[in-house]
């Protein structure tokens, strides 16, 4: 199984938060799954961290670090990643979703996040 992990549910997992559903940690230790991460996710978490929106646990270069040790793919954006993104309807506003969806569409990934208005693309959401 493929899994991308929505900005959320990549910090709720590093950070044993008992906000990720069951369903959700379990996927993620199959130990079969192939997990990653999107540069959208960590370009989020830098962006949140440094106008003060969001706090983590662990400063943003450990959690980078840790990502490592873990052997999440990192996914990098893609051309057609964005045409994809410029095609989509807005049912969704944010725009770091909006590329995370279109990245798991493109690479026919499972989308782990707790966030229901994202079916409307189409994807395979789990939570």
């Amino acid at each position: 199984m493929k899994l991308l992990l929505d900005t959320h549910a990549l910090i709720w997992f590093l950070e044993s938060d008992t906000r990720l559903s069951d369903t959700a940690r379990k996927a993620i230790q199959q130990t079969d799954a192939l997990l990653a991460v999107s540069i959208v996710s960590l370009w989020e978490m830098a962006i949140k961290v440094s106008i003060g929106k969001l706090t983590l646990a662990h400063s943003l270069a450990d959690v980078f670090k840790q990502l490592a040790t873990i052997e999440f793919e990192l996914l990098h954006i893609h051309p057609d990643d964005l045409l994809l993104l410029s095609a989509m309807p807005f049912h969704h506003t944010n725009p770091f979703d909006r590329l995370l969806v279109a990245q798991s569409l493109r690479l026919n990934f499972s989308f782990i996040s707790r966030d229901v208005a994202l079916d409307l693309y189409g994807i395979s959401r789990i939570w």
